[in-house]
């Protein structure tokens, strides 16, 4: 493969595009609800109209009105099989619903993670060769040294969007110095936190883009191997990477000698069993290696002693899929997006008590509010949860905050791997704590006593909350408890395990004492 062959590809693929485009979403919200029937349909239908194209795409990010279809320019939402004929036709007359482009949810939306989703067709390399695929890659092994693609990333400010928020250049510079001969690359798909599927929809609907910022990190920190760890429950993103994966080397755009650079880089799928504490680095190396995926101290650090004790990059999907359009536009560009210490968009899975449910990318330093209540149209928000199980509940008062690491932190929540849930104003708040805390304990893996016991013992006394059982003696108790785990255990999950319950207890403490009085009223009577 040189850039001649890459030019070609890409005009074959421009070639082949018919006058009429009909894109149909692919992803699995939409499939779940009979994405695929009506696709298969309107391929059927299609068969008289040689000028029509029906294309596969990924996420149209309005995933709770799938199953959505467009047609030059025009994007219909929860379109059903018997309305395949009107789409065919261009009859709007069938009560087709046509979603309005002009609404913050989408107009607002700053598309850089997903420049590509719902635009090509995710199982087709040609297709994202088209849209400048692979040239980024091309660029950095025939033009420029390792240490220019991280300096390029350490002027971006990009930080891992994992959710600890790490400068991602200080992290590959660190995997750069070692001397190791041998080295990895790991993308860490195991997103696990409820009411999460960015990451999900990225691999469904880029996947190739994944892989060719996976290959550019190999090369700048020098590792010739690749690994993505991806949770089982996944089946379509699975599915996906792993044909985008055969199609790379295909085109010897993986393996060896890549664009005849002499640089070879192999790229592995690794399946999970779904366990939340795999997303943590550690318990995912020791999950790839084989072994059961638990915890181990740090230092030393997976960019010193990682896989099978070699030193290895370990970065989530988004980040990953940031590192083409930093090295197409300049690091500078993105370091003009966000604030001073918050670089580049975050994509959000915002769901819950809102009209609009979907994937959002935004500026960092939007806020919660414009997030929220303008692109998603929240409907009566009492709070908003961020971060998952390691985040916090805020009230709707702190809707005006700026989303951001620090910003988002000083209000007792994270921006976590992007997770957006708003709550309604009928949701009991302690409910909420017991839920994440049921998960916490759940996916604790046990390794150490604070986490393993104290998660048990957090959860009992908040269920004795709910059921009126509990005094004011206990609500102080459980208070201290949270502290213990967060300082004692020995990975982000226990140490993040009562950030829910805090946080709704610092905003929402009269819920806790409203169950509390009925208790002391019952012991009265």
């Amino acid at each position: 493969m040189d850039a001649n062959e890459l030019q070609g590809i890409a005009k074959r693929e421009h070639a082949r595009i018919k006058p009429v485009i009909i894109r149909c979403c692919s992803a699995t919200g939409c499939l779940s609800c009979g994405a695929m029937e009506i696709q298969n349909r309107l391929r059927v239908l299609c068969i008289d109209h040689p000028e029509i194209q029906i294309e596969t795409v990924g996420c149209m990010l309005l995933c709770g009105r799938g199953p959505l279809v467009e047609v030059s320019g025009t994007l219909y939402e929860q379109v059903n099989i018997e309305q395949a004929s009107a789409i065919i036709a261009g009859d709007q007359s069938k009560q087709l619903k046509v979603c309005d482009l002009s609404h913050p949810f989408f107009s607002k939306q700053f598309p850089i993670v997903l420049e590509n989703s719902g635009k090509i067709n995710p199982e087709r390399i040609e297709s994202y060769i088209a849209v400048g695929g692979y040239t980024q890659l091309l660029h950095v092994l025939t033009a420029m040294h390792p240490q220019n693609v991280i300096e390029m990333i350490n002027i971006s400010g990009l930080r891992g969007r994992g959710g600890a928020g790490y400068p991602t250049g200080l992290k590959w510079s660190t995997v750069a110095k070692m001397s190791s001969k041998q080295k990895y690359v790991i993308c860490n798909a195991d997103e696990g936190d409820p009411g999460a599927f960015m990451d999900r929809a990225v691999l469904e609907s880029d996947p190739h883009r994944v892989l060719e910022g996976m290959t550019i990190a190999g090369y700048a920190v020098g590792a010739n191997h690749g690994y993505i760890y991806v949770r089982a429950e996944y089946p379509l993103a699975i599915e996906r990477i792993q044909k985008a994966i055969e199609q790379s080397r295909q085109y010897e755009l993986s393996g060896n000698g890549i664009f005849g650079s002499g640089f070879d880089f192999k790229i592995e799928i690794r399946i999970g069993a779904g366990a939340f504490v795999c997303g943590e680095e550690t318990a995912l190396i020791q999950s790839i290696q084989g072994s059961r995926g638990t915890p181990s101290p740090r230092p030393p650090y997976p960019a010193e002693s990682g896989l099978w004790g070699c030193p290895t990059l370990i970065n989530n999907v988004e980040t990953f899929a940031n590192i083409v359009p930093i090295l197409r536009q300049g690091g500078d560009w993105y370091a003009n997006i966000g604030t001073a210490k918050s670089k580049g968009t975050k994509v959000f899975a915002l769901s819950g008590n809102v009209a609009n449910a979907g994937l959002v990318e935004v500026p960092m330093g939007t806020t919660l509010r414009h997030v929220v209540e303008e692109m998603g149209e929240g409907i009566e928000v009492k709070a908003i949860q961020t971060g998952g199980p390691s985040g916090g509940c805020v009230p709707a008062e702190l809707l005006d905050t700026p989303i951001d690491y620090e910003s988002l932190q000083r209000i007792g929540t994270i921006i976590g791997s992007g997770g957006m849930i708003v709550i309604g104003k009928q949701a009991s708040m302690v409910e909420m704590a017991y839920f994440y805390m049921q998960f916490s304990r759940e996916e604790s893996c046990g390794k150490c006593i604070p986490c393993r016991a104290g998660t048990v013992q957090l959860e009992l006394v908040l269920s004795r909350i709910l059921e009126g059982r509990a005094t004011m003696a206990q609500l102080e108790q459980i208070k201290q408890l949270s502290y213990m785990v967060k300082e004692m255990s020995l990975c982000g999950l226990g140490q993040t395990a009562p950030n829910p319950l805090l946080s709704s207890l610092k905003y929402f403490e009269n819920e806790y004492l409203e169950l509390l009085q009925k208790e002391e009223n019952i012991s009265c009577q």
